[in-house]
Parts: C-alpha cells; structure tokens; sequence
C-alpha cells in the first residue's frame, strides 16, 4: 500500500490543455452544444428540461437515467446500475468497495492511472503489461501467474487508453473463465467501446458476461460529452454495488439533475451521436496514416483496434519528452508523451505518446505538426 501519488495525466494537462493551439492528444471525441442535444430531445424530455427542478437527486442515480442506461446493456436491468460524477468517480468507488489491507489486485499497464493507484492506495497490486511487440496483446499466462490466494479484483480496459488495442473475444472469454475459477471480480473500463474500427471487433459488456463483472461507462469518450459529468457502473452483483453507493455517501453523493436529465436524451439518440463520432473518426484516421507513412523515418505507428487514440513510437535521437516539449512549445500542438504513463508496478514505454484523433481539427493539429517538422529538419534551419 502506498499513498495516492500525484495523477500525471491531470497535472500535464492543467499546464497545457487549455492553452495549446492544437489538443491533438484529446482523449474524447469532439463535443456538442447544449442546444445541438436538445434538439434530439423528445417532446416529453424537451418539457422535463424546461421544467427541471434544480434540487437534490437520487444517489443512485434518476430511475428514468437508470433505465436508459440499463437499455444499452443485454441483459441489465435497473436496479443493477449505479451512477457516478465521470468514470474516476465509479473507479474510486469500486475499489474501495471491493477492497482492503488484506486483499491483492491485479491491473494493466500501461493503464489510465486511478486503476492503478487506487488499487494500490488499499492493497498490494500487480500490472500486467501489455506487450508492444505483440500489438499490445494480454498475456493470459502472466495473469494465471500473478494470481495469490487473496486477489480480489482484476482491472480491463479494451479499447485500451492509450493503445487503441481490443482483444479478442476469445481472450475475453478465458480471462472471464480465470476469474470465475478464482472468485476473482473483472473491473472492466469499456468506455471507448463502440468506437472499434469493425463491428465485429466490439466485445460484449463484462457486466452482461459474469456476475463479478463491472461495466464502467461515462458520457466522455464514445459519446463526446465529458462537459456533463456523467458515469456508470453496472453489475450484477448488486450488494457490491450497495457497498459502492456508502461510498459515494462520501464523494458526490448524488449527480447534477440537468446532467442526469441531458445523459437521458444523449443515450436515447446514442445511434445518432455514435454514427456522427465514427464518421469523424473515419474522416480523421487516414489523415494520420498518411503523415506517420510519410514521416516513416521519425514514427513507428500501427493502427489502433478501436477508441480515438493512438500510442505511436517517436525515434527521433533527441527523444520523445524533449520533441513533445518543443512541439507544443513553437507549433502550439499538444501530445502526451509516455512519461505520463510510469507506472509503480512495471516498466512501461518511454518512447511513445499519445495522440487523438477524435476532435473536428485534427486535420489543422496535424498540418501544423507537418509544418513544424518541415522546418525543424530543413538544411536551412540548422545553426552553427
């Protein structure tokens, strides 16, 4: 166990995120307008929407919000989905649900950083790496071997942040099996699911798959709509949920009503928001492809299974920390390098970053990167 250590992530973009020309490390997909999503409201939310009352809500979250929510699931039902303020809210609450001094916990790495530092903040943890040079795989192996006695919680999350990677059914299948034999709970973050590159590459939900199975969701990634706050965990097993809302007791204790009632409607157009956002990515992604084929010398990319961002390998000599510096620095574009993704529990890539491709100028952000490599490695701009 150890203290909860500075989140990386936040304090880099605190620095830059509102400041830089280009977010072209943007995680979400690009946002709406208030007035874009009501328009998708049907009369009946149009006039709920006028009429909102601005008190308190329901801890677990509106019965209207649940029941929608629980609609994008096979098999969920209601009562089995607990609401929360964002994803970092559901994470925070889970673990500490689920565990204690005596328990163990399992992760991946690289890894959004509360699933790996509140974990570690309660127990002792264990990272799984992904493997770069095997398209970011899990190895099923490593995780049998990281098992004890006292694991009580393994942590996903496919489509992967920052890889893009989804593993296959299959994987999914075994890994479910691994922890059904040990009595182990699967925490699976799924928040860019529904953004694959094929259809047949989405995996189903852990929480329609396994009654230890936790479904993390959020209105942020997938749907573009972080502006509103609005998380999910859903599972079968609700007295593990019953033990998480004592702990929202000491967080949020409840959601904001217009973001409960905005959530409703946003979900209800779901199809609409999620055709409009793959098409964005569609538009965006050959845009990349292009410049890492055309800057082949410089990048090592490979195209993610699904999400809006990507985790590509700089091999310029002087290395990706001081190149991301001085991009953002003089062409104002904005990309996250690796170093935000050190991990306690192993060793994770020091030479890659991040970068999104799920914002409507993302072509400008990467015109701009092109430019500013024109000239940084132009023969003129050398000095002696």
């Amino acid at each position: 166990m150890q203290p909860l250590r500075p989140f990386a992530l936040e304090v880099f973009l605190s620095k830059w995120e509102f400041t830089a020309r280009y977010h072209l490390c943007a995680s979400d997909m690009q946002s709406i307008t208030l007035s874009e999503l009501l328009e998708m409201a049907d009369a009946s939310d149009r006039a709920a929407w006028d009429q909102l009352y601005l008190g308190y809500t329901e801890t677990w979250g509106a019965p209207t919000l649940r029941e929608t929510i629980a609609s994008t699931y096979d098999s969920v039902t209601s009562d089995q989905v607990l609401t929360f303020v964002g994803a970092q809210e559901g994470i925070f609450a889970a673990m500490h649900a689920l565990l204690g001094p005596d328990d163990h916990a399992i992760t991946v790495i690289p890894n959004y950083q509360s699933v790996e530092s509140v974990p570690l903040s309660l127990c002792p943890t264990t990272g799984i790496a992904l493997d770069p040079q095997r398209n970011w795989e899990l190895d099923l192996d490593q995780v049998r071997y990281a098992i004890r006695p006292a694991t009580r919680v393994m942590c996903i999350n496919f489509p992967h942040n920052p890889t893009g990677k989804v593993i296959s059914r299959q994987t999914l299948d075994s890994l479910i099996s691994i922890c059904h034999e040990r009595g182990i709970y699967l925490f699976s973050d799924e928040v860019y699911r529904l953004l694959e590159r094929r259809p047949e590459m989405t995996l189903p939900q852990v929480a329609d798959l396994y009654k230890k199975g936790l479904s993390l969701g959020v209105m942020s990634k997938a749907y573009g709509l972080p502006g509103l706050r609005l998380g999910w965990i859903a599972s079968k097993d609700v007295s593990l949920l019953q033990r998480m809302e004592r702990v929202k007791h000491y967080t949020s204790i409840c959601s904001p009503a217009p973001s409960e009632l905005l959530t409703t409607i946003a979900l209800k157009a779901r199809q609409q928001i999620l055709a409009r956002n793959r098409s964005l990515i569609a538009r965006n992604l050959p845009i990349l492809e292009a410049f890492f084929r055309e800057h082949a010398h410089l990048f090592e990319w490979s195209t993610p299974d699904g999400g809006s961002i990507g985790f590509p390998r700089y091999l310029g000599s002087e290395g990706v920390e001081a190149f991301a510096a001085d991009l953002v620095e003089n062409a104002g574009v904005l990309l996250l390098p690796g170093s935000v993704y050190k991990s306690d529990l192993g060793a994770t890539p020091a030479d890659r970053f991040r970068i999104g491709y799920g914002r409507a100028n993302t072509a400008d952000g990467v015109a701009a990167m092109r430019s500013y490599l024109h000239v940084k490695r132009s023969p003129q701009t050398t000095t002696v």
